[in-house]
Formats: C-alpha cells, structure tokens, sequence
C-alpha cells in the first residue's frame, strides 16, 4: 500500500502482516510511523483495529 499522495503527504493507514512467527503493526500517521510487534495474532488484530478507529480509518491492510 502506498500511503503517499501524489502531492507528498502522508497519508494515515495501519498495516498488519505477519513474518517470522511474529505479528507486526504498523501506523502511519502525519509525520511519524510507529511499527510494534505481537506475539499473538489476536493482539496484532486489536491493536490495528484500535488504530484503525482512532485515525478515523474506514479498515487497515492485512499483508
């Protein structure tokens, strides 16, 4: 997914993908990008869904 308009901004998104047994999240927003990682999908998938209302998102990418 990319989340950069064609003007430069950024725009918000939360991506969750799976590598290595490990559950990673990653948050996209203004100027910062924050990636945690979950040893539990369940937890990746509530965190991201957390996210995903918080930033007003209509859903989040799974990889």
């Amino acid at each position: 997914m990319d989340s950069v308009t064609s003007n430069g901004k950024v725009c918000p998104c939360v991506e969750v993908v799976e590598a290595c047994g490990e559950w990673f999240v990653r948050v996209v927003e203004d100027d910062q990008e924050l990636t945690r990682s979950f040893e539990l999908e369940s937890f990746a998938l509530a965190y991201a869904e957390g996210q995903r209302l918080r930033l007003g998102l209509a859903e989040f990418t799974r990889l």
